[in-house]
């Protein structure tokens, strides 16, 4: 038994080192030496002060404001320890009840526009952290955001415009807009 116990552990042991020491250090020194934003949590500052993460996103219910996707997590909205999805198909009640309501908010923030509401502005993700609403989920709301910051509505398109990130490899998913950069950018105008 002690021949079998001797060579099992110092697998054990090589192993054990290799795994939780090793390679966590190899892999957080990699990615701390190719991507150091990513790896530090993409965090965005607006003077000195940590405001928010690229990565994750967070609520805004102001009218001046891009609203982002709803967040689907328990507890708070855009809680990064409860990721995700509410899985409820499109027949759900309680998703059809969101989505209405998500609707009527917007409609009230602003009752002038017709257009139809883009399906991302009602709709939650799979993780309920998206922090990138698409262009289009954009552009129906830069109407009441120019109108109620005092800025045309090209200024607002053309600050849209700068912070539309393209496709992933330039064929996956579709051109998005991260909503707490474009309203940091919004706030820097005033």
């Amino acid at each position: 038994m002690l021949k079998q116990l001797k060579p099992a552990l110092m697998v054990l042991l090589v192993f054990g080192v290799l795994t939780g020491i090793i390679y966590p250090i190899t892999i957080t020194g990699l990615a701390q030496l190719i991507f150091p934003f990513q790896a530090n949590g993409s965090l965005i500052d607006k003077n000195g002060q940590t405001v928010g993460s690229a990565l994750i996103g967070q609520e805004f219910t102001d009218p001046r404001y891009f609203w982002g996707r709803l967040s689907d997590t328990s507890v708070e909205p855009y809680n990064a320890s409860a990721s995700g999805g509410s899985n409820y198909s499109v027949l759900n009640p309680s998703l059809q009840t969101q989505v209405k309501a998500r609707i009527q908010a917007l409609h009230a923030a602003d009752p002038q526009n017709t257009q139809p509401v883009p399906v991302d502005l009602v709709t939650a993700s799979g993780s309920g952290l998206d922090p990138e609403i698409s262009v289009a989920a954009a552009e129906y709301q830069a109407p009441r955001v120019a109108r109620l910051r005092g800025l045309s509505l090209d200024k607002v398109n053309a600050l849209i415009q700068q912070h539309t990130h393209g496709r992933i490899l330039g064929i996956f998913g579709e051109r998005v807009v991260n909503v707490l950069q474009l309203n940091l950018a919004l706030d820097a105008l005033q």
